[in-house]
């Protein structure tokens, strides 16, 4: 016993000696307790602020007024539409009628139009009979529904049979074309998320150039335009009364709720890619409802709904409301409650019915006299009947292969100099903080770095620090130092891979120069932090409703973790390197390019592209970050560090070979070189 107090003795001698007195940092004799490091009550926490902070600060209708612009364009850029033609001339419609129904008091036309050159959208248009003088109309968009237009043809035919023109539009997923609707939701394609791409950008556009058909329509009144629909369609009237003006009167149904309900309740499970924009500024349904205001909102929802909780619509309808009373418009906004679960009912239906009559045909129709739907064997008509490709479908559509086309991805950019390099870098990183890292905390915890053990072993030692990465994770930061650390010393800070074995990194990164010292860090859901596969699916997109994802988190973890290491004795703050594996390389590189003062990032096996699918599951590499495919990817990222250089253990895949001619470019070969091991790496 003797002996072991006189070696603990000796220990601390040593620590305080070499700058680690206990006026620095404290052994903490158990685990920090103020961090619980649960990616679940992290994330619950997160999309909480989105819903309860989203309107913060907006008090008066001038307040309103001052950021609306702003958050409408924003809007229109979650929702993926930043590269179609909202402002100026569009594309023809090329409407093609392909055969009319006769009906008692109304007619419908088949017919299909191209929203985008070959991306076509089968529709059915119900016409009253013996219009006297242009009528006010609808557009009604489907759920999701896999007979679409056939399933819900009773609204519009009501419509019609009250007077209204409506137009009733198929969406991508399902109908007389099956288009790809469930990419991060069933097939893996979590890329979706990098590209900045919804399907439901794709649907709002269709709606947008259906209101185009009918205000091009010579029945049809274009200042009295409403639109409404269920489910997917519900979320869709939601989307195209806040992106379009012409909208004068909107109902969604069974289509809203909060983010902090979806994520804390796990709803979000139940959704598909449609139903919340990209969202990367972090809004909620309420931010999209107040784009509305003032113009006539009914919101009706079912109070069993399984995929949106009465206690949830109601929280975003009060704050949408607030929007309203700021106008003086608080009679405009009214939401109906109905009995069971997501579906219609008589009196959302007749509710809305009556609703559309007083605002766009000035007919004050009580609910209980309006009438309901008929839904009788005999009053439908079959798919077969209501088929717009009455022939086949037109050749040349894009609607299986839309979501491959309807944004651009960043193309290489010309790096021909230096003064190039640097420019383009900027840019990048200006896009990366708002759209891709906007997550990031604006006023970041303290560090509260912490010792939480040490050893010595002759020259060599070893240290493991905690401190806080964001609220509600404290990491660890495991240093093995090889010299005494009176001197300040180069480090290499080398990235766990989740699920690897004990020792992995250690021989990944052994053969280091012996003037180099070691740290190891654990990014959330790495080591201790880890959570089990079964959860990867659920987080990745719970992460990116509340404006983030896994890999961006773990960017900011690796960005603190330098802060960190930048804080301790014995780090040469000038001399930091950054190593990583496989998907670990990707957060490498994006740390290196938003911190700027990295020594040299050394990558083994790096993803050749983040603009490639994942396991249908959500197991595996999680890649994906908000919006980067817009403006960059990894290879680009790579070819933009200089004066930072980059070293590959083994060589890449061939997209890097663009990160090498740059270098040849501007004059610095040496700036991305290829080496076998770390034996061979020359600092």
């Amino acid at each position: 016993m003797r002996i072991g107090f006189l070696l603990g003795l000796m220990v601390c001698c040593f620590w305080i000696s070499n700058g680690y007195g206990e006026e620095a940092f404290s052994i903490q004799a158990q685990a920090a307790l103020d961090q619980d490091n649960n990616i679940l009550n992290y994330l619950n926490h997160a999309a909480r602020e989105v819903t309860q902070h989203s309107l913060d600060g907006i008090d008066t209708l001038a307040a309103w007024q001052a950021v609306r612009d702003q958050r409408y364009l924003q809007f229109l850029e979650m929702c993926s539409l930043t590269d179609v033609p909202l402002e100026g001339p569009r594309p023809p419609l090329n409407v093609k009628e392909t055969g009319v129904i006769q009906q008692d008091g109304f007619h419908i036309i088949k017919l299909y139009y191209e929203s985008l050159p070959g991306l076509y959208v089968p529709a059915n248009l119900y016409v009253p009979d013996n219009l006297q003088e242009p009528a006010p109309a609808v557009l009604y968009v489907c759920g999701h529904s896999r007979t679409q237009k056939t399933s819900y043809q009773a609204h519009p035919r009501k419509f019609a049979q009250l007077g209204f023109v409506c137009l009733i539009i198929e969406t991508i997923q399902y109908g007389e074309v099956l288009g790809e609707h469930h990419g991060c939701y069933a097939r893996g394609w979590f890329n979706w998320y990098s590209r900045g791409y919804t399907p439901g950008g794709v649907e709002l556009w269709n709606a947008i150039r259906g209101l185009d058909l009918l205000c091009e329509r010579k029945d049809v009144n274009p200042d009295k335009l409403g639109v409404t629909g269920i489910s997917g369609g519900g979320s869709q009237s939601w989307y195209i009364a806040a992106a379009d003006p012409r909208i004068k009167v909107c109902a969604p149904v069974c289509g809203t709720g909060t983010v902090e309900a979806h994520v804390h309740q796990r709803t979000v499970d139940g959704h598909c890619d449609c139903m919340m924009p990209i969202n990367t500024y972090r809004i909620d349904y309420h931010d999209i409802g107040a784009l509305i205001a003032p113009r006539p909102l009914l919101a009706a929802s079912a109070n069993r709904d399984g995929l949106y909780s009465i206690e949830s619509v109601r929280d975003s309808f009060s704050k949408v409301k607030k929007i309203y009373d700021l106008y003086g418009a608080g009679d405009h906004c009214l939401l109906v409650e109905t009995p069971g679960g997501h579906s219609y009912h008589e009196i959302s239906r007749t509710k809305i019915f009556s609703f559309f009559l007083k605002h766009l045909l000035g007919k004050d129709v009580p609910p209980e006299q309006v009438g309901d739907i008929d839904e009788s064997e005999s009053a439908m008509l079959s798919d077969e009947q209501l088929r717009a490709y009455v022939n086949c479908v037109p050749a040349d559509d894009r609607t299986k292969t839309i979501q491959d086309s309807f944004q651009k991805m960043a193309a290489p950019p010309v790096i021909e100099s230096e003064n190039d390099l640097r420019n383009h870098r900027s840019k990048v990183i200006d896009f990366l903080r708002e759209k891709t890292f906007g997550a990031f905390p604006p006023n970041p915890p303290d560090l509260s770095i912490r010792l939480e053990f040490r050893s010595l072993e002759g020259r060599y030692g070893t240290s493991r620090y905690s401190f806080v990465s964001e609220e509600g994770y404290r990491l660890k930061l495991d240093c093995q130092w090889g010299e005494a650390l009176a001197e300040k010393r180069p480090v290499l800070l080398v990235l766990r891979n989740p699920n690897e074995n004990r020792w992995d990194s250690e021989g990944f990164s052994s053969g280091l120069p012996g003037t180099w010292n070691r740290a190891f860090l654990e990014v959330r859901g790495v080591g201790e932090t880890s959570w089990g596969p079964e959860l990867q699916w659920h987080i990745r997109r719970a992460a990116a409703w509340t404006g983030r994802t896994v890999a961006s988190m773990r960017v900011y973890d690796v960005l603190r973790a330098l802060q960190t290491l930048r804080q301790l004795p014995g780090v040469d703050s000038a001399q930091i390197a950054l190593a990583a594996r496989d998907e670990m390389a990707a957060i490498a590189l994006y740390a290196a390019l938003l911190d700027g003062h990295i020594h040299t990032v050394l990558l083994q096996n790096p993803p050749a592209t983040q603009d490639a699918p994942s396991s249908p599951d959500g197991r595996g590499e999680a890649l994906e970050m908000l919006n980067c495919l817009r403006i960059t990817d990894l290879p680009h990222v790579a070819g933009m560090l200089w004066p930072t250089r980059v070293v590959f253990l083994g060589k890449p895949h061939s997209n890097y070979d663009w990160a090498v001619e740059v270098m040849k470019a501007i004059g610095h070969e040496d700036g991305v070189r290829m080496v076998e091991s770390f034996a061979e790496w020359k600092p």
